[in-house]
């Protein structure tokens, strides 16, 4: 069978899209000045503890739940989804990361093909009553761009993956190898946490990792900062 949707996956996932992932560390220059992560082994610990208790539970899920209504031509769950998002993201430089991240998302593939759901989201956001958070901006875009919900899902974990690695290597910071290295070697758990995030209870979608934000709060009132958040 012919693969229709690859070359969309790679565009959608690909970490170099120009939407500023990269001035953001998501808490990590925290981690990194508090000396929580300063070598190989503590990076990758970092990393996956990310993946694991953090993302798997909160973007990741969104982004499920954002395909599937997509799926059902759903706006107001989506809307609803996106005011959910924002609630549970608690550090204001994370919350508006991924409204950066969301927008310019759909900035640039709103101009290769127009989506009647898209435009209604869109204006849902110019009526402030959505944010356009990234992993539901992310899940919306692989449903109707017609990419499998588990590929969309293991390429979002890795493009997560790869963003932190980078981060690492900058900050700790690390060799280039030892990135390429951790990477290689997590490619099993994300394997694992896209096959486990398209059957997560929904109750337990929003679980808070109260450490993380801590020290995402604390990111803005670092006396030195190389990144955003």
């Amino acid at each position: 069978m012919e693969n229709t949707y690859l070359g969309s996956l790679l565009h959608l996932a690909d970490p170099t899209l120009p939407i500023g992932g990269y001035t953001h560390s998501n808490g990590l220059e925290t981690y990194v000045q508090d000396e929580a992560v300063n070598s190989v082994a503590s990076a990758k610990e970092f990393v996956s503890n990310m993946l694991m208790y953090n993302i798997k539970y909160n973007d990741a899920s969104f982004l499920k739940l954002a395909y599937v209504a997509a799926a059902n031509n759903d706006l107001e769950t989506i809307v609803k989804l996106d005011q959910e998002c924002s609630a549970l993201k608690s550090p204001r430089e994370i919350r508006e990361a991924s409204q950066k991240l969301g927008i310019r998302l759909i900035k640039i593939f709103r101009r290769q093909k127009a989506f009647e759901l898209i435009d209604g989201y869109e204006r849902a956001i110019a009526n402030k009553e959505a944010m356009a958070h990234y992993c539901i901006a992310f899940g919306l875009y692989a449903q109707l761009l017609e990419i499998p919900l588990d590929e969309a899902l293991f390429a979002f974990y890795y493009n997560a993956a790869i963003g932190m690695i980078t981060n690492s290597v900058k900050l700790v910071p690390l060799g280039q190898l030892d990135g390429q290295d951790v990477l290689f070697e997590l490619q099993p758990l994300i394997k694992k946490l896209a096959k486990e995030t398209l059957t997560i209870d929904r109750e337990l979608v929003g679980l808070c990792s109260i450490a993380f934000d801590i020290r995402c709060m604390q990111h803005e009132r670092l006396y030195s900062r190389l990144y955003m958040s």
